[in-house]
């Protein structure tokens, strides 16, 4: 039995990607001094996050900056380069892990402050750190059936609070080393806001063509990674493999149909470096076609693929093959290919 969904599309096009990052730098030293105690209790030697995972720092949101108005900036300048007018847009969707509160959704407050028609439709899309790509997807559908013209896929995520609360519980508990591990992805993590504008490609020739992709589950591993505002524990071991699994899985299947071996660049979910030279490795990648964010941004969540992309786009040239790909936690991967 066939494991990927499979999707593919004629005329639509991403017509730009941009993103707002906050001012704040913390560091992984300003972090681990923080750990002092409970590093030192547990005799972990300095430079654990950037020996483990490779991040150097990641941002956080200043004293008057916030995750939904950044989000909106990120918005708004995504719809001015791509020349649409917010009266076009048919379609908001965000794809947040970051909410304050459960209802209502946290689309209705970017839809209203980017202005747009009472036409268009705006909802949350959740599936960890695949929502922007599922987003995409999703808006790319409703783009090919006809229902829209446009669409906006918008993403803001706030990593201060699950760190915040992380730090004070290491700070404050007797954990034992492994206890200590399951909540190091927390520390890991980094805030930004970004958005992208999809539309048809028969009425912008400009823009670049979204070809369709894969997607595959593999939820029996839904235990593995769990997070709220309180914290996000993982067995990392398990992740990884079921992850690396997942996505070789998929990544065969999809052979026949999709050449994915000789891309100009590969988009990842950026979570670590032995995240980063595992998939790599697992698949065969031209690792100089694979850049990184994580160093100096850290896990920006569903925000980190097109926030890397942001970051790749000038070095892009005309026809350049680009893949975006990740892995979210449940668990889910999703491949989605750009001809730019």
């Amino acid at each position: 039995m066939a494991g990927n969904a499979t999707t593919r599309f004629d005329n639509v096009s991403l017509l730009s990607v941009a993103s707002v990052l906050p001012s704040r730098v913390t560091t992984s030293a300003d972090i681990e001094q923080r750990l002092e105690g409970a590093l030192a209790r547990l005799k972990l030697r300095p430079g654990l996050l950037q020996r483990v995972a490779g991040v150097v720092e990641r941002r956080n949101w200043a004293d008057g900056e916030a995750t939904d108005d950044a989000t909106i900036q990120a918005g708004a300048r995504a719809l001015a380069d791509a020349g649409v007018d917010p009266s076009e847009v048919g379609l908001l969707i965000n794809t947040s892990v970051t909410r304050k509160h459960l209802e209502p959704s946290v689309a209705v407050r970017l839809h209203h402050g980017l202005g747009l028609p009472t036409s268009a439709i705006n909802f949350d899309v959740a599936n960890a750190c695949l929502g922007f790509v599922n987003g995409m997807s999703l808006a790319a559908s409703m783009i090919e059936s006809g229902q829209i013209r446009y669409a906006i896929v918008v993403n803001g995520e706030d990593a201060d609070e699950i760190q915040v609360n992380t730090i004070n519980r290491l700070v404050n508990s007797d954990a034992d080393r492994d206890g200590f591990m399951s909540e190091f992805a927390s520390l890991t993590l980094g805030s930004g806001s970004a958005a992208a504008v999809l539309g048809r490609a028969d009425e912008h020739p400009e823009g670049h063509r979204i070809l369709g992709g894969v997607t595959r589950a593999a939820t029996q591993f839904h235990e593995l990674c769990v997070g709220s505002v309180d914290g996000m524990f993982t067995d990392a071991k398990a992740l990884l493999k079921g992850g690396l699994d997942l996505v070789v899985s998929a990544w065969k299947e999809a052979a026949p149909e999709w050449n994915w071996s000789k891309m100009d660049r590969y988009i990842t979910h950026q979570v670590s470096s032995v995240h980063t030279n595992a998939i790599v490795k697992a698949a065969k990648l031209d690792r100089s076609r694979v850049p990184t964010t994580f160093p100096t941004l850290g896990n920006v969540g569903p925000a980190s693929i097109p926030i890397t992309l942001v970051e790749e786009q000038k070095t892009l040239q005309r026809g350049d093959r680009v893949l975006l790909m990740g892995v979210g936690s449940g668990l889910n991967t999703a491949m989605m290919e750009l001809a730019w």
